[in-house]
């Protein structure tokens, strides 16, 4: 059974970061990347340490009991942590319930489908949890502040326009919400980074040798789009987040605070659902004591 009071204190830990459904969001105004919630570092490996473990636990039972699935979607801007958040929440779990995709630049017969047709091939079976790292957000966002991705989509001309992006919000909000009525829930966590931050970051991937590899030109271009993509994470935190499927920004310049956090949101959902291990009806449990019997038999 669920701890309660535990399930309330992971509660209110989260409710600062959870989007109210219908806000209007401005990222630099509304969330403090440096927030940490009065926390210190060295309280932080521990929380994480313990959240592993009830994750675990959670996931154990998840898997057991087989009738929900979860949809872990995680978005940031470049170097916001997203690969180091996945590694150390998921360390505790069944990997074989834990399944990551990592969404690139499309391929030939992924826009031969529906923007949303890849996302769906990665959805998670009942019992699993599926990683989006990056999502199906990236329409709405790489694809708005890069329009010429846009037309690589080869979009009808009926299907473009000036209210393509409003339809694209309303799409992914009804198709969330058909996942969350089959049983599939959805939690949705943007690491938020600040600009000096990500500087930091980059010039560490540039001066360190066994960070090189993490560095890319293209990282800098992206970088000099910054305003344009806080404009276009505050629309989609403003238009996406509802009761069904509501995001949850979370402070990303600190990691440790980020990864507590991360591992908070996901905990929640897991406590909502609430998995139990199958209890054996009296035929079931007969078989097992027959099973015993011949087994102790055998010694």
């Amino acid at each position: 059974m669920v701890d309660r009071r535990a399930a309330q204190r992971i509660t209110e830990f989260i409710e600062p970061l959870r989007v109210e459904p219908g806000s209007k969001v401005d990222l630099g105004r509304d969330f403090d990347p440096r927030y940490k919630g009065g926390l210190k570092k060295r309280d932080g490996q521990e929380l994480l340490r313990a959240g592993v473990e009830m994750l675990a636990d959670l996931q154990g039972k998840l898997a057991a009991q087989n009738s929900y699935g979860v949809l872990f979607c995680l978005q940031a801007i470049d170097a916001g942590g997203k690969d180091g958040t996945i590694r150390h929440v998921m360390s505790g779990v069944n990997p074989q319930g834990v399944h990551v995709s990592s969404f690139k630049v499309p391929s030939a017969e992924e826009l031969d489908h529906d923007y949303l047709w890849r996302y769906a091939q990665r959805l998670p079976a009942r019992g699993d949890i599926a990683i989006f790292n990056r999502s199906h957000y990236e329409e709405v966002l790489v694809v708005r502040v890069h329009p010429e991705n846009l037309d690589r989509q080869r979009l009808p001309e009926e299907a473009q326009g000036p209210g393509l992006w409003k339809r694209r919000y309303r799409e992914i909000n009804d198709w969330e919400r058909y996942l969350t009525d089959n049983g599939f829930k959805v939690v949705k966590v943007f690491l938020n980074l600040s600009e000096e931050e990500q500087r930091q970051r980059f010039l560490k991937r540039i001066d360190l040798p066994e960070k090189n590899w993490k560095f890319s030109a293209a990282d800098i271009r992206e970088r000099d789009r910054w305003d344009d993509y806080q404009r276009a994470f505050s629309k989609m935190l403003s238009a996406t987040s509802t009761p069904w499927a509501p995001w949850y920004v979370v402070p990303a310049d600190r990691k440790w605070f980020a990864r507590i956090c991360a591992a908070a949101v996901l905990i929640n959902t897991l406590l909502e659902i609430d998995p139990q291990y199958p209890e054996l009806d009296d035929e079931a449990k007969a078989q097992l004591g027959d099973a015993r019997r011949r087994l102790e038999e055998q010694a």
